[in-house]
């Protein structure tokens, strides 16, 4: 590996999937604007819409994960146009 490319600000963040409230702590560089305390230690806090407890691949299940109303949108622009 090449040195000196690799940032070494690596600390424990803990990640929150919004959708199920599932949380997991890993080791992150990423810049968080809230804190969470787990089990007495405060952590820099991710939300995250979608993670392995919560992805289909990974659950078996087929669940349609919709944010931003776009399925709406897209239903309210071309699902309810017939062929002729």
């Amino acid at each position: 590996m090449k040195k000196g490319i690799h940032p070494d600000n690596y600390r424990p963040v803990a990640f929150k999937d919004m959708s199920n409230d599932d949380t997991f702590i890993t080791r992150s560089t990423v810049n968080a604007r809230e804190n969470i305390d787990i089990d007495g230690v405060t952590y820099p806090l991710v939300k995250v819409e979608i993670s392995n407890t919560s992805h289909p691949f990974y659950t078996g299940k087929s669940k349609l994960v919709d944010t931003a109303g776009r399925v709406d949108k897209f239903m309210s622009r071309y699902g309810n146009r017939k062929k002729h």
